[in-house]
């Protein structure tokens, strides 16, 4: 495939991408941002992402440039254009370029940048590697339903859990509040209760967690979006993750103690089973992925 980028209505190599050095993104991380995976050429629970852009943008007061039709056309111009089969969309929109000072400028045109990247996903459950995790405070700021390019404290996390030897970092706020990973949404089986951190402004809201919990309650699987605690995770029958990028993934082991003999667990394995139906339903007109 190849690695484009499309930039206020340009697109060119990613390489040869650039944006002006004042952007209010580049300087204060001022902007916003959607990943949207690809499957089979198309990309996947395209409206919700786009939905969630919308509400990120008017939660700090950026204007999105362009009509979600305008987005659509373009997004799918540019996985057209990239040749890319199986892979993700990144998309970012910031406040524009204007002389640096704090004061949000006045008649700044927002900015909007896209590429696309290839990602191969598993061919079946067989080939999904469970994930090791630890758990770290959870030092973020208090509005991470916005989907901010502020990612300093998630990126520290993760290369403290790859220091550790794990895959992702599971934050924890005061009393030991399980809230979510650096790039996912936990879930935990909790004396036979699937357990998720409820909406509210301490977690990203993710699209995968929305399909899993779908998915869980069409299986009239007990589901309950409660708080639950470090003691709580430590004693659970499973764990797995939810992301764009990663989707339904198993937790083996977490700060170093195995999660169960048996990983993935029942429940989350007919999760992943029912969640790639889906993806087949939406982008494969209800065929078998071949990609």
């Amino acid at each position: 495939m190849k690695c484009l980028a499309w930039i206020d209505g340009y697109v060119c190599d990613i390489s040869e991408g650039q944006v002006p050095l004042e952007d209010r993104g580049y300087l204060f991380g001022d902007g916003v941002y959607e990943v949207i995976k690809i499957y089979n050429e198309k990309p996947f629970y395209l409206h919700p992402h786009l939905q969630r852009l919308q509400n990120s943008a008017n939660a700090i007061d950026i204007e999105i440039p362009y009509s979600m039709e305008e987005i659509e056309t373009e997004i799918n111009g540019l996985i057209e254009k990239s040749e890319c089969r199986g892979g993700y969309l990144y998309m970012q929109l910031t406040r524009g370029s204007a002389k640096r000072d704090h004061l949000l400028p006045e008649g700044t045109r927002p900015s909007m940048v896209m590429y696309v990247r290839e990602f191969t996903s598993p061919a079946s459950i067989e080939d999904i590697k469970p994930s090791s995790c630890i758990t770290l405070p959870d030092e973020r700021w208090m509005n991470c339903y916005i989907k901010s390019v502020n990612l300093l404290p998630n990126v520290l996390a993760r290369h403290k859990a790859a220091e550790a030897g794990a895959e992702e970092a599971i934050f924890y706020r005061s009393g030991g509040i399980v809230t979510e990973g650096t790039r996912t949404n936990i879930f935990a089986v909790i004396d036979g209760v699937v357990r998720t951190h409820p909406e509210s402004k301490l977690i990203l809201s993710g699209i995968t967690r929305m399909i899993a919990l779908d998915i869980l309650k069409k299986l009239d699987v007990t589901v309950s979006e409660a708080a639950f605690k470090l003691e709580d995770l430590e004693n659970a029958a499973e764990v797995w993750t939810t992301s764009t990028g990663m989707e339904i993934a198993p937790v083996a082991k977490i700060n170093g103690r195995p999660v169960s003999d048996t990983v993935p667990g029942p429940i989350c394995k007919k999760l992943i089973e029912e969640f790639w139906k889906k993806v087949e339903a939406e982008c494969y007109d209800g065929g078998k992925r071949r990609d």
